[in-house]
């Protein structure tokens, strides 16, 4: 998890009104935050913080190529992402988190941007994940297609026929 640290912004000790920040975010990225969704990837995100008044304005950026399991012969296939994420956040009595606004406790004063990088990520991949056409894995693609249950070969339950021979009787 150490390396997660770099995520980490002191708000309070932003000298200027608006700051800048980038990280490269790697396969050891996605291993240290333990998730299974996306497994890896070559990244950048930009992140521009701006004091407004009592609140911090963060402009999170994204782009590069992520890496997840394909669908259909759970390979791994890079997909392209490219995403823009805000989020406000303030100085508080407690730590609170209502949607795009974050409140975090006056005297830590550290936000942890490593998550909410993330989810941007996560949410940019499409929820359908398959190789270009000819690109999957012919072997796990072909087992796939042996174990699945092929349209009209499967067998009815003879409670359903019956509600089907009921349901001719209406029509007729």
């Amino acid at each position: 998890m150490g390396s997660l640290e770099r995520f980490k912004i002191d708000l309070r000790g932003l000298k200027s009104e608006v700051d800048a920040f980038e990280f490269s975010l790697g396969n050891d990225f996605f291993e240290d935050l333990d998730t299974t969704d996306v497994r890896g990837g070559a990244l950048t995100a930009s992140v521009e913080v701006r004091k407004t008044g009592g609140a911090y304005r963060l402009q999170i950026h994204v782009e590069g190529d992520a890496t997840v399991g394909c669908d259909i012969c759970l390979d791994d296939m890079s997909l392209p992402v490219a995403t823009d994420y805000s989020l406000v956040v303030k100085l508080g009595d407690s730590y609170l988190e209502d949607g795009d606004f974050i409140t975090i406790p006056a005297e830590e004063g550290t936000i942890d941007l490593a998550w909410p990088i993330y989810e941007s990520i996560a949410l940019a991949i499409p929820t359908r994940h398959v190789h270009e056409p000819g690109g999957c894995n012919t072997e796990m693609a072909d087992r796939v297609r042996q174990l699945s249950v092929k349209p009209g070969g499967e067998t009815i339950d003879p409670r359903w026929s019956e509600l089907e021979k009921l349901k001719s009787t209406i029509n007729e």
